[in-house]
């Protein structure tokens, strides 16, 4: 089935009571290992790349079309449904290398501006991208990052609802006590808060911050209205837990070929992929998407 809209994803999702994860990755392994264990498991999937924590001069010079190109290759090669992004780059100048290059959803990173601004920025994004059928997600509120005391900026639901209609945009992240690179620890999170953003806004939720959310509320806030969830701090945390640990295993006398990118069972980087596809496969059980490619429609 390949690549399909996030939009059409996310409205099976809810039709149906699960949601699907996005598990951001940031090399040829990691997206290989997000997409398998998808396949794994029979499950929507998106894929995609991020460039909020990407140096700017590489995302600019190297990163864009190249990872795009890349990874619709990919996407095309399989049977499970799935969408591509271009998640969080910081500068509309991104969103623009990226057209045309296979992403068919884009966010910019614009939480941190006042209300005011995102929503013109964002309209740009919009008015930018809709002429090429690229759908376009968006976040309102803050999310805390990691170490940080405050809550951020938790999203107001009537905020939500004016933000929606004036901006255009397909999907909506909600900051509800939900914190960005995080992979444990506690969080206070704003069910009902979530409840009334849902009642007020008529797109898919999205909620940021997926590695260290708890497991025991997830299923409450996929009732609640969240269908997509982004997640990728906990599986670069294990892939290079994973990638340390093999080093240390390496013999003083070996055949490099065999240990570097050779793709084998050697490849000192496959137990790192192998420790992303567990990761992937878990959360997917988790936010119920498991053999639920069999709801979509082959193409």
């Amino acid at each position: 089935m390949s690549l399909i809209k996030l939009s059409d994803m996310l409205k099976n999702a809810q039709k149906n009571g699960y949601a699907v994860g996005y598990f951001e990755a940031w090399d040829t392994y990691s997206f290989e290992a997000v997409l398998e264990a998808a396949e794994e498991e029979n499950s929507p999937v998106v894929l995609g790349f991020g460039g909020m924590t990407m140096h700017q001069d590489w995302l600019k010079r190297y990163g864009i079309a190249p990872l795009g190109h890349y990874g619709i290759k990919i996407i095309e090669s399989s049977k499970i449904p799935a969408a591509f992004i271009l998640n969080e780059v910081p500068k509309i100048e991104h969103i623009k290398s990226g057209i045309g290059t296979g992403f068919n959803t884009v966010m910019l990173d614009s939480s941190y501006l006042a209300f005011k601004q995102n929503v013109t920025i964002t309209s740009k994004v919009v008015k930018l991208v809709k002429p090429y059928n690229i759908e376009v997600q968006a976040e309102l509120g803050r999310l805390p990052t990691f170490g940080e005391t405050s809550d951020g900026g938790l999203t107001d639901p009537d905020q939500a609802e004016e933000f929606v209609k004036k901006t255009g945009v397909d999907f909506l992240a909600v900051s509800i006590g939900n914190v960005h690179l995080q992979t444990n620890g506690s969080f206070n999170v704003d069910t009902l808060r979530l409840e009334k953003i849902r009642e007020k806004v008529p797109v898919p939720l999205v909620l940021h911050g997926g590695s260290g959310f708890p497991n025991n509320v997830v299923d409450n806030v996929i009732k609640a209205g969240i269908s997509l969830f982004h997640y990728g701090t906990a599986m670069k945390k294990a892939f290079l837990e994973e990638t340390v640990k093999h080093l240390k295993k390496i013999p003083n006398k070996i055949d490099y070929q065999a240990f570097v990118g050779c793709r084998k069972a050697t490849d000192i980087l496959m137990p790192a992929k192998k420790a992303i596809k567990n990761i992937v496969k878990r959360q997917i059980k988790l936010y119920g998407s498991s053999n639920k490619a069999k709801l979509f429609k082959k193409g």
